[in-house]
C-alpha cells in the first residue's frame, strides 16, 4: 500500500515536471468583410513561467513582426489591440489577408516555445470595373472588349450588356461572340453593323452589391471598297509622278553638264 502511494506521488511529480508550454487558437480560419474587425484568437498555458513573451508575426512573401516587445508595429499601431494573447485588428483591408502566427516563449519552462497559426481571409466587394471598349470598328474584323476588377475577394464574375440588355452565354444560337465570365472578355469573331450599340460590364462576387462601368458606344462601319480603291490609285499616281520628277531632274543635270563641256571645247578651238 505504501509502495503504491509513493508511486502515485512520484508519477504526479514527474508528469507535472514535463508539462510544456502549449499554444492554440479557437479559430484557425477567420473570414471577415473589408472594413470590419478581425479577431485572431491565441490561448496558451505554461509550466511555471507566469510572464511569457508574446509575439505575433505575419507570413507573406517574407515574415514580418506585427506585435513585438508589447507593442504593435507598422500600420498595425493604432488600429490593433491585444487581450491576453488574442489580437483584434480593426478596419481590415485586402492587404491584411494572410497567415498570422502567434508565438509564446516561456523562458522558465523546459519546453520554451509554442506557436499557433491563424489564416485571415478578407472578403472584398467589387469596385467599379475597368472597361476597354473600342469606339469604332470596321465591319468583318475581330474585336475584344475587356472588363476587370483587380481586388475583389473572392474573384468577381462578369456580365456584359448591350443597350442595357444582358448578352446571352457563349454558344447561344446565331451569336457571333464568346463571353468569358471569369476574366471578363467579350470576343467578336467578325463584327457586323448589328453589333453597334452601348456596351457596359458588371462585376459581382456575392459580397456587397454588383458594380458596373459606364456604358460606352461601339460603332461598326462598313468597309468602303471604292474609297480604298481610289486611295490606292492615287498613291500609285503619286509614286509615278515622283519617279518622273526624279528622272527629269537627273536628265536636266546631265544636259547642263554636257552643255558646259561643249562650251569649254569651243573656247579651246578658238584659242588655237
Amino acid at each position: 500500500m505504501k509502495i503504491s502511494i509513493l508511486s502515485a506521488i512520484l508519477l504526479l511529480f514527474l508528469s507535472h515536471d514535463v508539462v510544456p508550454v502549449t499554444v492554440n487558437t479557437r479559430k484557425s480560419n477567420v473570414e471577415v468583410h473589408e472594413n470590419q474587425d478581425a479577431v485572431l484568437s491565441c490561448e496558451f498555458k505554461t509550466e511555471t513561467d507566469i510572464n511569457p513573451r508574446i509575439e505575433w508575426k505575419k507570413r507573406d512573401k517574407g515574415v514580418s513582426l506585427i506585435y513585438y516587445k508589447n507593442e504593435f508595429t507598422g500600420d498595425f499601431a493604432g488600429r490593433a489591440k491585444i487581450s491576453g494573447a488574442t489580437i483584434t485588428l480593426s478596419d481590415v483591408t485586402y492587404k491584411d489577408a494572410g497567415v498570422y502566427q502567434c508565438e509564446v516563449t516561456a523562458a522558465q519552462d523546459k519546453v520554451t516555445l509554442g506557436e499557433a497559426n491563424v489564416t485571415l481571409k478578407v472578403l472584398v466587394a467589387p469596385a467599379i470595373p475597368t472597361c476597354e471598349i473600342p469606339s469604332s470598328v470596321l465591319s468583318g474584323t475581330a474585336v475584344e472588349l475587356h472588363c476587370q476588377d483587380k481586388h475583389s475577394v473572392p474573384r468577381a464574375r462578369y456580365k456584359w450588356f448591350k443597350d442595357n440588355k444582358p448578352l446571352g452565354p457563349s454558344g447561344t444560337a446565331n451569336m457571333n461572340y464568346t463571353l468569358d465570365v471569369n476574366i471578363g472578355t467579350l470576343r467578336f469573331s467578325a463584327v457586323s453593323r448589328s453589333n453597334s450599340g452601348l456596351y457596359h460590364c458588371e462585376a459581382e462576387n456575392g459580397v456587397g452589391m454588383p458594380k458596373s462601368c459606364k456604358a460606352q458606344e461601339m460603332l461598326i462601319g462598313d468597309l468602303n471598297v471604292p474609297l480604298i480603291a481610289a486611295a490606292a490609285v492615287g498613291t500609285i499616281l503619286a509614286v509615278c509622278l515622283c519617279i518622273l520628277g526624279l528622272f527629269y531632274a537627273r536628265r536636266k543635270r546631265i544636259c547642263r553638264k554636257d552643255h558646259r563641256e561643249n562650251r569649254r571645247d569651243r573656247q579651246c578651238e578658238i584659242e588655237e
